[in-house]
């Protein structure tokens, strides 16, 4: 339910083009938005590591007949797969799981809202391990104001009175695992050569892997199989992490990581809306507020700063001429010199 990393530049797929990017982007949001219906649903007939579990394998599934049919080939190395293991665990197995354990015990609409906090996570984690991204003011205030509305969704001024802390802090900790592997990933699986449909399938891929291991240990088997909640799971896996990652494959694709990751501001809407209607959750008039500040503050954060104009911007351009006459005057460089 996190923004994939941003894709290298490359055509879209066939099959996408025959939906206008706009409509992929609102199918996408939808199913993100409604991921945390079906996770809620699911935990109604399944133990957490379970739903996670289906979750991830049927996601595989389709993410494995997507790789089969365009005939992309797996990462090579085992480097790499080291660290698509590690980013398996970090942006699939844990927040996985800790929002399905979340939701054992927070409203779903909560649990979208909390989703909508990885950009804040990745903003104040990149202090530390980027130092190529330095925040600037606007930035710094929008980390500031972010966790303001996190405040007011909790309610902090009656003592979190009403609100599960324990499965907020879990939902938090999912959101803050999302923002720790995107930043792994960005530091360790970028130039590998790979596309990211390959990378995406063979991290899905291992993180099922994971969750087959864990399941069996701390889960047993259903005494009985209800439709609803396995329904819910397999659209969970199916859709909001199989489909939704090939939407999200074409649309980077077409129009770019920035615009793609205006996705994220729509999920938790998208969530608040369909646990309201769908589930009859309640609403307190700070969920909705806090929610507003919260996206408010995320946005913020991932604004740029604007090269400037004028005399600097002309400075440049003198060191190029001057590097260019200094060229000019230096002996051609043979191989030997390199």
């Amino acid at each position: 339910m996190s923004p994939a990393a941003p894709l290298p530049p490359a055509s879209p797929p066939a099959v996408s083009r025959l939906l206008d990017w706009r409509v992929r982007f609102g199918i996408l949001a939808l199913i993100w938005g409604f991921s945390f219906v079906f996770i809620k649903v699911g935990t109604e007939g399944f133990a957490p590591f379970q739903v996670t579990f289906g979750r991830l394998l049927f996601g595989t599934a389709v993410l494995a007949v997507a790789l089969v049919v365009k005939r992309d080939r797996l990462p090579r190395g085992a480097r790499v797969w080291g660290h698509l293991t590690v980013a398996a665990f970090l942006l699939n197995a844990l927040p996985f799981s800790l929002f399905a354990y979340a939701e054992l015990t927070i409203p779903s609409t909560l649990a979208g809202i909390c989703n909508a906090t990885t950009p804040l996570w990745g903003m104040l984690l990149s202090l530390v391990a980027l130092s190529e991204d330095r925040p600037t003011r606007v930035r710094a205030a929008g980390l500031g104001i972010g966790f303001v509305g996190v405040l007011t969704v909790l309610g902090a001024w009656q003592g979190f009175s009403g609100v599960d802390v324990t499965g907020t802090a879990l939902a938090l900790l999912a959101s803050l695992s999302y923002a720790v592997g995107w930043i792994y990933v960005r530091r360790t699986l970028s130039g590998t050569g790979a596309s990211n449909l390959s990378l995406a399938g063979s991290q899905v891929g291992l993180a099922t892997l994971q969750l087959a291991v864990v399941t069996p240990l701390f889960t047993s088997m259903p005494t009985s199989v209800e439709v609803l909640p396995l329904l819910a799971v397999i659209a969970l896996g199916a859709l909001g992490t199989g489909y939704a990652m090939l939407l999200q494959y074409g649309v980077v694709a077409e129009v770019g990581p920035t615009t793609a990751a205006m996705v994220t501001y729509f999920i938790p809407v998208i969530a608040t809306a369909a646990g309201v209607t769908l589930l009859n959750e309640q609403l307190t008039w700070n969920t909705p507020v806090g929610a507003i500040v919260v996206l408010a503050g995320a946005a913020l954060t991932q604004t740029r700063r604007t090269p400037r104009t004028g005399a600097a911007s002309r400075t440049p351009c003198r060191a190029r001429r001057a590097r260019s006459r200094r060229a000019a005057a230096a002996p051609p460089r043979t191989s030997a010199s390199r």
